[in-house]
């Protein structure tokens, strides 16, 4: 496993905490990234800061995961983490270190990855059911209009499966993709 295995945009709110931007050296890191996903990666990086000393170590790893169900992550897989950094993770180097993971990622691929998790089987597919409990009841939650107009742009099949590949081919190209 990776940092790429937090599901940060789904980091529930907690009280935020100062932190000094100019940690770890100046870089223009900052410039990478909108306020608004600045202040996410904060949040995210103030969750996983378990202890709150303003890095985050190997036990801030271990308490974060067990807290997401992963009680048994070897120290190898914690370790090989931790040196994905060049030095103690700060909040800069926690930044830098997802704007160089973002950088040239196609965004069509991170979205398809994104609910290749939702799909094990490897489909393309994934029930209509099971799509809309996760939207309904997660994060930025879907109101019934939102998932009624979802629905509407991309209906299920008869068996109840929606084509995720081609939800994301909209998200990224704004139009529907010609079979």
């Amino acid at each position: 496993p990776s940092f790429s295995y937090f599901p940060f945009s789904s980091a529930p709110k907690k009280a935020k905490r100062r932190q000094q931007q100019g940690e770890g050296g100046s870089s223009n890191v900052f410039s990478m990234f909108e306020q608004s996903q600045i202040q996410e990666y904060k949040e995210a990086f103030t969750i996983i800061d378990q202890n709150r000393d303003g890095i985050i170590s190997k036990d801030d790893l271990r308490d974060v995961l067990a807290t997401m169900g992963q009680l048994n992550v070897k120290n190898e897989e914690l370790e090989a983490m931790v040196k994905e950094a060049s030095g103690p993770i700060n909040f800069t180097v926690f930044l830098t270190m997802f704007g160089e993971k973002l950088k040239g990622a196609d965004p069509e691929d991170v979205i398809v990855s994104a609910f290749k998790v939702l799909d094990p089987e490897a489909t393309g597919f994934i029930k209509k059911e099971f799509l809309e409990e996760l939207l309904t009841t997660q994060c930025d939650r879907f109101t019934a209009e939102e998932m009624t107009n979802l629905w509407a742009a991309f209906p299920p099949d008869v068996a109840g499966n929606v084509d995720y590949k081609n939800i994301c081919y909209v998200i990224t190209h704004g139009e529907d993709k010609e079979e």
